[in-house]
């Protein structure tokens, strides 16, 4: 067994006073020194923590406990560090954003199908597989002949109904990562008349741990240090490519300019070669961050080039303009 633990959770649950409760969840997360990211909502609680085993077990055993979060289920992955270097706690009206205040999550949610019905159902040619995910994550990994949506947060999937207009009279089978996004996309398709409407229940993490991950193609992207996880042990395949020579990669950075910073899959190869920027005007920038080969930077705690290198570059972006 590993020494340490990262939990993947969530419950929708009214929760009255929930500004107030936030504190005190961040209290209890500090004196068990987890790292990770918690929301507590008036509709529910969803978090990602990282710590020992005995921490996370005490944590476990602190929300089952807890009569408002009955039932919650944890995704536990063990691993060899924490996954994260701090601890936020912090009250957000929804526990995911959608941005739809008249869905309601709790009585018109698509009917869940466990991973090994799942399996089976996918294959159904009347069945149409929906990721409910942001384009960096499916770009990383999604499940074979998945319908996917060019979005950049989950509240922009309501912009795109028009796309999933024309799966209306077939069956819907919904998924993201650990099940929260499902839970409200598939009660606003069903608010929007889509009868036949079903979703993975645990979402794809419970779907690797359970069922192997079948048809599952390349990896899951994870909001944490790990980036992505492995998911398929049947039949896995890597789908994402570098954005520079197009080989295949998971390998994912964000941009060593901070004013870009953009988050994007590079090789290990060319994010060296480019000092991990995606562009030449980026990695010639003059606040540019040290690449170390990961291409994570944690606030306050970067370094960039020299003030001279950073004049240069200002005369130099002034004179092109002259000379266009």
């Amino acid at each position: 067994m590993k020494p340490f633990q990262t939990l993947l959770f969530y419950k929708y649950a009214r929760i009255d006073n929930a500004e107030a409760y936030k504190d005190q969840h961040l209290a209890f997360c500090k004196s068990l020194n987890l790292m990770g990211r918690v929301l507590i909502g008036d509709e529910g609680i969803n978090g990602t923590v990282s710590g020992t085993v005995d921490s996370c077990k005490q944590y476990m055993e602190y929300l089952s406990n807890d009569a408002r979060f009955a039932g919650i289920e944890f995704k536990i992955d063990e691993e060899d560090a924490p996954s994260f270097s701090k601890m936020h706690v912090r009250y957000k009206k929804e526990i995911v954003h959608f941005g739809q205040p008249d869905v309601n999550v709790w009585e018109m949610t698509g009917r869940y199908l466990e991973p090994d019905e799942w399996q089976k159902q996918m294959h159904d040619p009347d069945a149409v597989v929906i990721d409910m995910r942001n384009k960096v994550e499916w770009e990383a990994g999604k499940f074979k002949n998945a319908v996917t949506l060019d979005v950049d947060t989950f509240r922009d999937i309501p912009n795109h109904l028009d796309e999933l207009e024309q799966y209306k009279d077939k069956k819907i089978l919904a998924y993201c990562t650990g099940g929260i996004r499902c839970e409200k996309a598939t009660a606003f398709l069903i608010q929007r008349g889509f009868k036949n409407v079903f979703h993975l229940h645990g979402g794809i993490i419970r779907y690797g741990k359970e069922a192997g991950g079948k048809d599952f193609d390349g990896k899951c992207y994870v909001f944490d240090n790990r980036l992505t996880v492995d998911v398929n042990t049947v039949n896995p395949e890597i789908i994402s490519h570098c954005r520079r020579c197009n080989g295949p990669s998971v390998h994912f950075i964000n941009c060593a300019n901070p004013e870009c910073n953009e988050h994007f899959i590079l090789c290990e190869t060319c994010a060296t070669e480019m000092e991990g920027s995606c562009s030449e005007e980026c990695k010639a920038h003059p606040r540019r961050r040290i690449y170390d080969g990961t291409g994570y930077y944690q606030k306050h705690n970067q370094e960039y080039q020299t003030e001279k290198a950073r004049k240069k570059w200002m005369m130099e972006k002034v004179n092109s303009r002259f000379e266009e």
